[in-house]
């Protein structure tokens, strides 16, 4: 097993996968969890891709998945892979063809459906490009889309369809000597995920990308997806990690940090702590806190800043914090690493704020 020190302690022990390289990004054995996201633009459309994996890499995705599902996607991909600041997945479905030009055009790393890539004789050709090219496969499982073989079995046994795919899948490869895959056993449902995800655990060390498909909008689909994820990290299980939503994909990648970062898996931003909200307090806190956020979003991930709108547990809280913000009708204590500093007429709040904060950095 594996552990990733973070400022204020140590992770829960990881199961210890074989690693795997996309790029110069290793995945699996004592490698962070990574943080990935896809885009949502025309990959045939390569300004606009560009430019949405370029604010993925910004907000800090470490890996970014680009769809190829046509010829204009293929014909762009080239130049994509060529002017992209990140790591690049190629997601192939259906057409097995697209994941050679694909290989071709330098992408780091394939993600297949086996439920759709065709039969065994087009899964060894593009095993073999791969190969040659010293690619990844991510051997992707999809409850929406398994393969009719295993009907049946997913009638009875959701989880365990997936999981028997993931195996059905990896012995196709294995079968041409390619080892260099990741799986991903993916479900609408939470507690599926959960369930397959701990199976596969049990049984391969191939690594893990985690994930909730389908998950929904920011806020159900957040909720969803941290609901699986993170039992599985907590558990040790998982070693790159989408929240997928069906939202602005920097949103994936923000939410992913906060869910790593909670659980004390990777850093990430500094931790805003704000109360959340009653009838005692005299300030808008929902409008401070996210202004806050907004200007504490480059600070050291291990600062913490306090934002309180009653006195309640506002002085308790904002002497705990690094900075501290205890907002009352007229005035606002400004707490430095505990210790009341000074206190301030609210209407001087945004000035001192900046500055408060950038002394932090």
């Amino acid at each position: 097993m594996a552990s990733e020190k973070i400022s204020g302690g140590v992770c829960a022990s990881r199961i210890k996968t074989r690693q795997i390289k996309v790029g110069e990004i290793t995945i699996g054995g004592d490698a962070p969890v990574r943080v990935q996201s896809m885009t949502c633009t025309k990959t045939g459309d390569a300004d606009a891709t560009l430019e949405q994996i370029r604010e993925l890499a910004t907000a800090g995705a470490e890996i970014v998945r680009v769809t190829v599902n046509d010829e204009s996607a293929a014909t762009a991909l080239p130049r994509i892979v060529t002017e992209s600041n990140t790591p690049l997945v190629a997601d192939i479905h259906f057409n097995h063809k697209l994941a050679l030009s694909s290989l071709e055009a330098g992408i780091a790393k394939l993600r297949i459906n086996p439920g759709n890539i065709g039969n065994k004789d087009k899964v060894r050709e593009v095993a073999a490009a791969a190969a040659d090219k010293g690619v990844p496969i991510r051997i992707g499982v999809n409850s929406g889309s398994l393969h009719t073989r295993y009907d049946e079995l997913h009638k009875t046994d959701p989880a365990g369809a997936l999981v028997q795919c993931a195996l059905d899948e990896i012995e196709t490869l294995a079968a041409v000597n390619f080892h260099d895959v990741a799986v991903s056993l993916k479900s609408s449902e939470p507690r599926e995920v959960v369930e397959a995800c701990r199976r596969f655990a049990a049984i391969s060390d191939v690594p893990q990308h985690l994930g909730v498909t389908e998950a929904g909008t920011l806020l159900a689909g957040t909720s969803r997806s941290v609901a699986a994820m993170s039992v599985l990290l907590a558990e040790g299980i998982g070693d790159t990690v989408r929240i997928s939503l069906a939202a602005d994909p920097v949103q994936e990648v923000l939410a992913a940090f906060h869910m790593l970062s909670a659980l004390g898996v990777r850093q990430g931003f500094a931790r805003v702590v704000a109360c959340p909200t009653c009838g005692r307090v005299e300030v808008d806190v929902v409008k401070l806190a996210a202004r806050v956020e907004e200007l504490a979003k480059d600070l050291p991930p291990e600062r913490v800043v306090a934002v309180m709108g009653c006195i309640v547990n506002g002085p308790g809280e904002a002497k705990a914090a690094d900075l501290g913000i205890a907002a009352g009708k007229s005035k606002v204590a400004i707490y430095r690493m505990g210790e009341l500093h000074r206190t301030i007429a609210k209407e001087d709040l945004e000035e001192v704020l900046i500055a408060e904060i950038d002394r932090l950095r």
